[in-house]
């Protein structure tokens, strides 16, 4: 039987992507995704909650990450989720799993970490937006962020 880890994720970032460099020079870039749950209780009341991942992200698309997106940005994270296990300093052992993107597509306005908008020339391998096209800096519309950020 075959096997399938596909995950797609839309949300916003938790915080700055840090970005890092193997010894041998590769890019790796780590960031949080916040993801709002809306859904009914057993009262009838609308009830939100908020899931949070780990997204790490290799190479070329790390570095754009860094320069393109920060805290509260939207995106559109595409990947798989992967386990991995350590022991710390002092003998305890950790897990975790996070998302490994392989497509990180920016939404709404992104960049820089100062809110510019999507550049009219985007790199091989980052979208815009799902479904989007590029948007000018004179076309650019005005977005609060902070609005729907859930922290």
């Amino acid at each position: 039987m075959a096997s399938l880890n596909r995950v797609v994720l839309i949300g916003n970032l938790t915080r700055d992507p840090e970005l890092r460099f193997t010894p041998s020079g590769t890019s790796v870039a780590n960031f949080g995704i916040a993801i709002n749950r809306r859904r009914t209780n057993r009262q009838g009341e609308r009830a939100d909650s908020v899931d949070y991942f780990n997204v790490v992200v290799w190479g070329r698309l790390a570095e754009l990450c860094n320069e393109y997106i920060g805290k509260g940005a939207p995106v559109a994270v595409e990947g798989r989720l992967q386990s991995r296990s350590w022991e710390t300093q002092d003998g305890q052992k950790r897990s975790t799993v996070e998302v490994v993107a392989e497509n990180v597509q920016f939404l709404g306005r992104v960049g820089g970490r100062g809110g510019a908008v999507v550049p009219e020339e985007m790199p091989e391998g980052v979208s815009p937006a799902i479904g989007g096209e590029k948007v000018t800096k004179e076309e650019a519309p005005e977005t609060d962020l902070d609005e729907d950020i859930p922290f």
